[in-house]
């Protein structure tokens, strides 16, 4: 059993326990990845990426960047809004979430682990495929404005929402590919639309594309396979081939669906400007070099005639060709899921990670979602290792944000409020933080000469009464300057502190009413 299979069985497993998701009806998956080489993107040669490089022929744009890593090197700067931004948000949108069953790979598992409840719901694959999702995910209900003023509400400085998933549905208006929103479902530019009103809240805007994945995606069990393939249905249907991509995975197909992969990251570029270009695991492997670089280049070269700084940000070492995920070449690393795959510790230089905020990435019927107090708990830790803490939406549909979501994030937009000085434009300290979670759990951040001490929950002494403690800047450790002042945020008055062998001791106020998440400012050290 191959690594990749290994680790998507414990990963669904992990999943099915969750309350509300074990159905027994349904069966363990068992696909394999095609190539474990490639993880999600399509097997190719070096050949085949030269190919289809040479096949895209939209010119590059002029600039100083060439499609080289040492262009790339010489030219690329991390832009300077994204270190100070720390909190942003992303999303799964997409035609998967109108069945809402499970996760966003319900076009994946449908035809495989999933088919017979699929069958039981909507008709066999022959009769009713995932192509069939498309008009239903009409949006009728989303509105921009609307989720745009939410977003800014959070406290959210930048907004990444899904152009593409790997189901291959674009949702922009495409020359690329007609597959997509304009045409079909929504009869609009979701992207477009919601990239105006994001920018219209003062926020920046990005798009991530995880379309490079679609290629070999779906892998259906036998039985639905030759029931396909006899009635050149579906997925064997020959107007739907450039869709699915399950009937050609031919080297001529790979070229050309490898050339789209770029087409359309150059049209997403031209036509929004995104100020951030994410892309999932699917283009780790080094044979996409190339075509990575070309976008960036192009990218890049574009930002600078728009006058803007614009990152891509991606997984693990897809832009670090010496395979060392820390020496990333034009873009940012993104780690997937807080505590999982993130820093345990202090990460210099900058970093992200995407982290959902319910028990699935896109929307189901039954997702559980988390409450402000584990997101901010996230973020809060997140910050204090020098890293953007990106959380992920679930969207319906018809366009709405459910309920409880956004009530998740009025809420930490309420913390931000009083607490944001804290969080950003900040950086690490030399300790990201002290204590287990509970009453004495603290993490610190940097700006300036402040030194910010977030206690994560309110802080109670060992032996009771109301002081916090802080042994991280007792008088025996060697500290840079002298603590002068000690303020806790939202209140409008200094504490009484003092400092002895054991900490910093802080007489506490009254507990202020709101989050479980509070900030002490520490001003006079000057902190490294």
């Amino acid at each position: 059993m191959n690594k990749i299979l290994c680790c998507s069985l414990l990963l669904l497993s992990t999943f099915l326990l969750l309350p509300g998701n074990l159905l027994a009806a349904d069966p363990p998956i068992q696909e394999v990845a095609p190539d474990k080489d490639f993880g999600m993107g399509p097997p190719a040669t070096p050949a085949m990426a030269n190919a289809a490089d040479a096949a895209v022929t939209k010119p590059m744009a002029g600039g100083p960047f060439q499609p080289t890593w040492a262009s790339v090197k010489e030219n690329y700067r991390v832009p300077a809004w994204f270190n100070d931004a720390k909190f942003g948000l992303m999303m799964h949108w997409g035609a998967y979430s109108v069945p809402a069953y499970h996760n966003e790979w319900y076009e994946k598992h449908m035809y495989n682990a999933f088919s017979d409840w699929h069958v039981a719901h909507f008709g066999t694959q022959a009769k009713f495929g995932y192509k069939d999702f498309l008009p239903l995910f009409k949006n009728e209900k989303f509105n921009p404005d609307e989720w745009a003023e939410l977003f800014k509400k959070s406290g959210a400085r930048y907004v990444v929402p899904t152009a593409e998933h790997h189901d291959n549905f674009a949702l922009w208006d495409s020359q690329v590919t007609p597959i997509n929103a304009k045409n079909i479902g929504a009869k609009r530019d979701l992207i477009g639309d919601l990239c105006v009103a994001v920018r219209k809240q003062g926020l920046k805007f990005g798009v991530s594309n995880h379309g490079i994945e679609n290629f070999v995606f779906i892998n259906p069990k036998p039985e639905i396979k030759a029931a396909l393939e006899a009635q050149k249905a579906d997925l064997y249907d020959p107007a739907w081939a450039e869709f699915y991509h399950v009937a050609d995975r031919s080297d001529a197909a790979t070229v050309r669906f490898l050339t789209d992969w770029v087409n359309r990251n150059l049209e997403l570029i031209d036509k929004y400007q995104p100020d951030v270009l994410w892309f999932d695991n699917g283009v780790n492997n080094r044979v996409y070099d190339p075509l990575k670089l070309r976008v960036a280049a192009y990218y890049y070269n574009s930002a600078r005639a728009w006058n803007k700084e614009v990152t891509i940000t991606t997984k693990k070492d897809a832009y670090a060709p010496d395979g060392n995920d820390a020496h990333q070449i034009g873009a940012i690393v993104d780690f997937e899921k807080v505590g999982s795959r993130s820093p345990a510790g202090i990460r210099t230089g900058p970093w992200q990670v995407d982290d959902p905020i319910g028990s699935t990435w896109g929307y189901t019927s039954n997702m559980k979602v988390s409450g402000a107090d584990t997101i901010l708990f996230k973020l809060i830790d997140t910050v204090s290792k020098n890293g953007n803490y990106l959380l992920n939406l679930s969207p319906m549909a018809d366009g709405t944000i459910p309920e409880a979501q956004k009530k998740t994030l009025l809420e930490i937009g309420q913390w931000l409020s009083v607490n944001g000085e804290a969080i950003y434009g900040t950086h690490n300290w030399v300790k990201f933080g002290e204590g287990e979670h509970g009453a004495q759990n603290w993490r610190f951040t940097v700006k300036g000469d402040t030194l910010y001490a977030i206690a994560l929950g309110w802080p109670k002494a060992k032996g009771g009464g109301d002081e916090a403690v802080i042994a991280s800047l007792g008088s025996n450790v060697p500290l840079n300057g002298k603590i002068e002042k000690v303020e806790l945020l939202g209140s409008s008055s200094s504490l009484e502190f003092q400092q002895v062998s054991d900490g910093l001791h802080i007489k506490l106020p009254p507990k202020p009413q709101g989050s479980n998440e509070y900030t002490f400012k520490i001003t006079g050290l000057k902190p490294q």
